[in-house]
């Protein structure tokens, strides 16, 4: 599977000449951005040879080359899961592509179950740190020295100078913005109230079915991460809620505009 990667990027990069700043990968809400953007190239996942397809509404699949606030970046507008039924080197495949194709810091969004109870439906928090042990590690199997080492060190996964300046935007802004550790489970079934309960325990503050994987294989190439989350649903205490995928979608959308505005101003506050 690591051949792919690389045969891949080369693909990519035969049909399109663009070095990105910085990758940003578009979770559920932010998809709008991609309209925001002076787009040089649009390459659909289902063009690309030995590409995973996203099978989930909402999430497009494409990689877009353009200009963020006149700062070069590719977005990836939509990701795969692995509860779609792909192995987690697939699932993580968009990703290191991105990385390989130039990006040396890359923005990862999603959106997520609140477990902080001092969270409500469309808060956006700063990802500080994760919790991995829900999901199979996306580094198991043979290492290749050309995707990182094979013990990548993990102490500061989220760039603290990054965390600093999306503060720093939306404190200008006027943007409330929190702080919180981000866990990862499998999915697709959403938490039960006694797992919810069970993950805020270990010190989660949001639950979601992405990004956590990434961010270990971005981290072990030795990319500088940012992580955003919306919360669309407080998990905790939920024995009387009833979250469906379309409820979820609705306030990750309404949430989409504070999402963008504060995204493209860190960019631009960060790379240009």
């Amino acid at each position: 599977m690591a051949e792919n990667y690389f045969e891949i990027a080369e693909w990519i990069k035969e049909k399109v000449d663009f070095k990105p700043a910085v990758g940003i990968v578009l979770g559920s809400g932010l998809g709008g951005l991609a309209d925001e953007i002076e787009v040089k190239t649009r390459i659909s996942y289902s063009d690309i040879p030995g590409f995973p397809k996203s099978t989930v509404e909402g999430h497009k699949g494409e990689y877009i080359f353009g200009y963020i606030e006149g700062v070069p970046a590719i977005l990836m507008n939509g990701r795969v899961h692995y509860y779609e039924g792909y192995a987690m080197n697939q699932v993580v495949l968009p990703v290191r592509v991105m990385a390989l194709l130039g990006a040396e810091s890359i923005i990862l969004t999603n959106a997520s179950g609140g477990l902080n109870r001092s969270f409500h439906p469309g808060t956006l928090m700063c990802i500080s740190d994760h919790i991995s042990s829900f999901i199979p590690s996306p580094l198991i199997g043979p290492n290749d020295d050309r995707l990182g080492v094979r013990f990548p060190e993990m102490s500061q996964v989220y760039d603290r100078e990054y965390i600093k300046a999306m503060h720093s935007v939306a404190d200008e802004l006027g943007i409330e913005l929190e702080d919180g550790v981000y866990l990862q489970v499998t999915g697709p079934a959403y938490e039960s109230p006694a797992e919810s309960r069970a993950y805020l325990m270990l010190g989660a503050d949001a639950v979601g079915m992405s990004t956590v994987c990434e961010a270990v294989v971005l981290k072990a190439m030795g990319i500088r991460l940012l992580g955003l989350s919306c919360v669309t649903d407080m998990a905790i205490d939920n024995e009387e809620l009833f979250v469906t995928h379309e409820e979820v979608q609705a306030v990750a959308n309404a949430a989409g505009s504070k999402m963008k505005l504060l995204v493209k101003n860190t960019v631009k506050r960060i790379f240009a």
